[in-house]
C-alpha cells in the first residue's frame, strides 16, 4: 500500500507527551498511512495505540525501543511486531525498567550532592499518568526549578554521559535483544545510527556484527540526517540484506521541533518500508514453520 508512514515515536508510557489515543489521532490528521509506537524498554501502551488507530484508520503494529548495552556507545535498537505478552520478552524489559529506577535512585542522590536537589515526586510530575520517569522528566524538573536554563543546558550540565549526575543501568546486550525480539515473532532495526558515534568503517563493522546477530533494519530515514548519512545507511541495508526504516523520533512537547510524520517538514517515509517489515516477519514466521520451531 502506498502513503507514507513513521516507525518511530513516543507516547506517554515513556518519555513523550502524548498518550497512545492522541498519537493515533495525530497520524491520521497527518495523513499516515501507518505507524508505530516504539516507546523506550515498555510495550504498555502497545494495545491501547493499537485500537485507537484502527479506529483512525492508521494501520500499525507492536513496537517499542530498547537500549543496548555496548561500553561508551548510544545503541537502540527498534523492535517491531513483538508480542507484548511474551514472557521471556516481557520479563526482561522488567528487568530493564527496574534498572532504570534504579538508575533514578543513583540520579537523584548525585544531584542532591551536586546542589540541585530534585526528587522523584517532583521529576514524576512530568511523566504524566502510566509514565515511565526517564533523565527528559528530570531534565524537566531541573529546569523548573532554576537548576538549568532549558532541557539540553539540563542534559549538558548534570543528566549526559560524563557529566556530575550521570549514572549507569542495567541493559541487554545488542545480541540478547535480538534474540529475545526473534522469539517474540519480532524483527528488530537499528536506531539513529549516527548516535552511535562510530565513523564510517567502525559502523560498517558493527553493523556487520549485529546482521552476524540476526538483525533485520536500519534506520536510515531520521530527524536531522544529511544525504550523505541517508546514503551511507541505505548502502548498509543493502549490503547486509537489512530493511530501511525510518521514524521522525517524535516525543511531543519533550522535542517541540519534531512533527510526527515529517520531523521538520521534509522527512518521507513511505509505507513501504512499513510493509518490508510486515514482509520479514512473515519470512521469519515461514522458517520457522520449516524447521519446526514456534515464534509468535
Amino acid at each position: 500500500m502506498g502513503g507514507l508512514c513513521d516507525l518511530h515515536f513516543h507516547s506517554v508510557f515513556s518519555d513523550g507527551t502524548d498518550t497512545p489515543e492522541e498519537l493515533a489521532a495525530l497520524a491520521a490528521r497527518t495523513g499516515l498511512s501507518a505507524a508505530v509506537l516504539t516507546d523506550h524498554d515498555t510495550m504498555a501502551g502497545v494495545p491501547r495505540f493499537l485500537a485507537a488507530a484502527a479506529a483512525a484508520g492508521v494501520r500499525a503494529m507492536p513496537g517499542l525501543e530498547i537500549s543496548a548495552n555496548v561500553p561508551g556507545r548510544t545503541v537502540h535498537l527498534l523492535c517491531y511486531g513483538c508480542d507484548p505478552e511474551e514472557r521471556a520478552l516481557a520479563d526482561a524489559l522488567r528487568r530493564v525498567r527496574d534498572g532504570r529506577e534504579e538508575r533514578n535512585r543513583r540520579i537523584f542522590a548525585l544531584l542532591a550532592r551536586a546542589g540541585a536537589p530534585v526528587s522523584e515526586a517532583e521529576a514524576a510530575a512530568f511523566a504524566g499518568d502510566g509514565g515511565v520517569v526517564g533523565r527528559p522528566h528530570i531534565a524537566a524538573a531541573l529546569v523548573a526549578k532554576g537548576f538549568a536554563a532549558d532541557r539540553h543546558d539540563a542534559f549538558r550540565r548534570y543528566l549526559a554521559r560524563g557529566s556530575i549526575a550521570y549514572a549507569e543501568r542495567f541493559r541487554l546486550t545488542p545480541a540478547t535483544a535480538i534474540a529475545l525480539a526473534h522469539g517474540a515473532g519480532g524483527v528488530v532495526s537499528l536506531a539513529h545510527p549516527v548516535t552511535t558515534g562510530y565513523n564510517p568503517a567502525e559502523l560498517r563493522r558493527f553493523v556487520a556484527e549485529l546482521a552476524q546477530d540476526g538483525l533485520d533494519g536500519i534506520e536510515c530515514l531520521y530527524t536531522g540526517f544529511l544525504p550523505g548519512q541517508v546514503e551511507e545507511y541505505v548502502g548498509l541495508a543493502a549490503e547486509f540484506g537489512l530493511v530501511a526504516t525510518g521514524g521522525t523520533d517524535y516525543h511531543g512537547a519533550n522535542k517541540p521541533n519534531i512533527r510526527l510524520g515529517t520531523a521538520y517538514g521534509g522527512l518521507k517515509v513511505r509505507a513501504e518500508a512499513f510493509d518490508a517489515l510486515l514482509e520479514r516477519i512473515a519470512e521469519k514466521k515461514r522458517i520457522a514453520a520449516k524447521k519446526g520451531t514456534s515464534p509468535k
